[in-house]
């Protein structure tokens, strides 16, 4: 029984996974590499160890914030305090990878964090990106996770509000 809905579970990530095309983002981990991470995310979670975030840290946006009106494409720098930075795939304390989500919020504390067109994975360690908006409003987060994408919470992630002309 088990094993039918491990089965079931990555053919659903697999299909979720076709689905979401092309990433919007040259510079965001490739649709076939987040698959191969979010793979072994699946394989590895029941040997995972929960992962603390040292005392201070935090992530933020370091070249926008809140209320900036920009253009686009839109050049986003991750910041990041007491933590490291990171490729996915390795599940080390006190290191992970910056994801971005387009008007959504803070991913629940050992959630894996989506792979698709508004949850834009930066698994190979990026530090900055550019992305491309339309005119218009936008909540951009910020949430850092663990090597097997496994978010760290509200306190690794920053949301702000910005207008792109």
């Amino acid at each position: 029984m088990k094993i039918n809905k491990l089965v079931i579970a990555l053919f659903a990530t697999s299909i979720t996974f076709s689905a979401c095309g092309e990433s919007p983002n040259k510079s965001s981990e490739s649709e076939s590499e987040a698959k191969e991470t979010m793979t072994h995310a699946h394989e590895k979670s029941q040997d995972t160890k929960e992962l603390t975030i040292p005392e201070g840290a935090r992530v933020f946006f370091a070249n926008i914030q809140s209320g900036d009106v920009v253009n686009s494409p839109v050049s986003i720098q991750f910041g990041i305090d007491g933590m490291e930075v990171e490729p996915a795939g390795e599940l080390n304390q006190g290191k992970g990878h910056h994801h971005l989500i387009i008007n959504g919020g803070a991913v629940p504390a050992g959630t894996v964090v989506p792979a698709d067109s508004v949850n834009i994975h930066y698994g190979q360690g990026q530090t900055e990106t550019e992305i491309e908006l339309a005119p218009g409003q936008y909540l951009l987060t910020m949430q850092f996770a663990d090597g097997y994408h496994q978010s760290y919470g509200e306190q690794m992630s920053e949301t702000i509000e910005i207008v792109v002309e």
